[in-house]
């Protein structure tokens, strides 16, 4: 597990064309959030990056390994020791979705295990925050951890759907579940996947 996503404080003009020039395959394509759509940070502005095909680097702990070379991601960053990023995963029908936005879940609902099994100088907790009723559904979580060298950081999650397409939206700082900006997380993920189409 690569821990520059766990150690957040250590890590990390758009051109007019015609809709008629467009081609149809990059019209369908799913939309992203902008960085205006993540939760304000107090004192930095969020930067996007671009769009890229692929799977991002680092992974995103815990949901990493289950993403496919189809993956498409944007990663997101202020000045300020936080980092965000959305992964959206178009299948090729919606049962393939459903069971890649199952298989997400069971990721996320063990990922506290997980990241200590395998890092055995961290200890972290994890909270489930609900569901948010967009589409076919997202599903929120938030993980602390803290380092035996004194990181310690808060992360959340959320797994989205509509239709074939699945999304995943990453936040992460320094701090712990109190630094959560879990309203406006939720919001950003209504917004994710309410963009998608």
């Amino acid at each position: 597990m690569n821990k520059g996503w766990i150690a957040t404080g250590a890590a990390l003009a758009a051109v007019g064309v015609a809709a008629a020039t467009v081609p149809a395959a990059a019209a369908d394509a799913p939309r992203f959030l902008s960085a205006s759509q993540l939760p304000p940070h107090a004192s930095s502005a969020w930067t996007a990056g671009p769009v890229t095909a692929g799977q991002p680097d680092p992974l995103p702990m815990c949901v990493g390994e289950a993403l496919p070379s189809t993956s498409v991601h944007r990663a997101f960053r202020t000045e300020l020791d936080t980092n965000a990023l959305q992964v959206t995963v178009v299948e090729r029908d919606v049962q393939r979705a459903k069971d890649f936005a199952a298989l997400l879940r069971k990721d996320l609902d063990g990922c506290a295990k997980k990241v200590m099994q395998e890092n055995p100088d961290i200890t972290a907790k994890q909270k489930y925050y609900g569901k948010v009723d967009v589409e076919e559904g997202a599903h929120v979580y938030g993980y602390h951890t803290t380092a035996t060298w004194g990181a310690t950081d808060i992360n959340m999650f959320s797994v989205g759907r509509d239709g074939r397409t699945v999304t995943i939206v990453h936040w992460g700082q320094m701090g712990g579940f109190a630094d959560a900006p879990v309203a406006a997380f939720k919001r950003t993920t209504a917004t994710a996947v309410n963009k998608l189409y």
